[in-house]
């Protein structure tokens, strides 16, 4: 019983993840952006936390590997939405990465529809494109926080520079999806005929 317990440490951690969005959100609209950093980077290393638990435990389940990678989402798109309303964040970063995981998510359920079954499997570019999302917000709250001289430098290493890794990535990342799934939706198809 103890160790099956143990087992839902990683899912449990990957709730909190999801959950953590509301306070972080609520922080930046408030202006308490130093709360808000500190809740982000609590949500940015409950990412890597409870993957390597997963991993480390063998506990790696489906639900996880599904809840991780949407936790991310929900909580990068959030927040790109919120510093967009703050005017801190260009609605053409946000368009773009947000847009991604909408064609990206568009495309799961189409295949899902069409052949019962998908396997959820972030690629390495997928990951970076998340990686540098998440990074890019932290730069931005540390930007926008009163600390001296560490404030301007992460502003001036967010805007312009960082907008465009997140976007070029989440360019790049889309494309592979699309065409990866494209390519297996084609495979299925064939293979029914």
């Amino acid at each position: 019983m103890t160790s099956k317990l143990l087992s839902q440490i990683p899912n449990v951690i990957t709730v909190v993840r999801v959950l953590l969005v509301i306070p972080t959100a609520w922080c930046l609209l408030m202006s308490r952006y130093v709360e808000a950093l500190a809740l982000m980077a609590v949500a940015g290393a409950s990412d890597a936390v409870d993957g390597w638990l997963a991993r480390r435990m063998s506990s790696v389940s489906r639900f996880g590997a599904t809840l991780d990678p949407l936790a991310d989402k929900i909580l990068v798109g959030v927040l790109f939405i919120v510093l967009a309303v703050r005017g801190v964040l260009p609605l053409w970063v946000v368009a773009v990465a947000v847009g991604r995981d909408f064609v990206i998510l568009a495309g799961a359920l189409a295949y899902r529809m069409m052949f019962k079954h998908i396997e959820v499997a972030p690629t390495l570019i997928s990951k970076a494109n998340t990686a540098a999302q998440i990074f890019v917000l932290l730069l931005l709250l540390l930007g926008l926080c009163d600390f001296p001289q560490v404030s301007a430098a992460a502003r001036a290493a967010s805007d312009p520079y960082g907008f465009w890794v997140v976007v070029v990535l989440a360019v790049v990342s889309g494309v592979d999806y699309v065409a990866t799934w494209g390519r297996r939706a084609v495979y299925e198809h064939r293979m029914r005929v």
